[in-house]
């Protein structure tokens, strides 16, 4: 990072960030940039604020828990009618 420190090549990434987009666009670039951070600066610090919560089980519920025991919405619609659900 060393090539950053020098003024001369601050002033040659400006002036061809002004050439890229143009002086019309760099207010809403560099709103659009701000918004961004914002919403990514609060979404992180809900991370922080969350890390306690519990993770979701991508396989489904556990057992013992409320519900683990129904079938999902995709468990239901390929039992054929009138068929019961296998018990464990």
């Amino acid at each position: 990072m060393g090539i950053l420190r020098h003024p001369a090549t601050l002033v040659v990434l400006v002036l061809l960030v002004i050439l890229l987009f143009g002086s019309r666009r760099l207010p809403d670039l560099a709103r659009s940039v701000g918004q961004s951070m914002k919403i990514f600066r609060s979404e992180v610090k809900d991370l922080r604020t969350d890390g306690a919560a519990p993770v979701k089980d991508p396989e489904g519920p556990a057992a013992g828990t409320p519900g683990a025991d129904q079938p999902g919405p995709a468990q239901r619609e390929a039992r054929p009618e009138g068929t019961t659900p296998p018990t464990a």
